[in-house]
């Protein structure tokens, strides 16, 4: 049996995840996960999954994104 774990209890989120728990758009998280050492992504391959507390830390302590 496979159960969906929800988001907010995810440690990584897929950018669409990510996209849709924080209401930013896809293009955007691309364009802050673009830099080769993002401090809150992790690639798997060509995929990249978001670090959410990290990411939550990085927003926090954002003005504007």
């Amino acid at each position: 049996m496979d159960q969906e774990v929800p988001i907010a209890e995810k440690a990584l989120l897929t950018i669409r995840e990510a996209a849709d728990y924080y209401n930013l758009g896809l293009h955007k998280l691309r364009e802050l996960t673009n830099d080769e050492h993002c401090p809150f992504v992790l690639w798997n391959g060509n995929k990249r999954l978001i670090k959410r507390k990290a990411f939550e830390e990085f927003l926090n302590s954002q003005y504007s994104v």
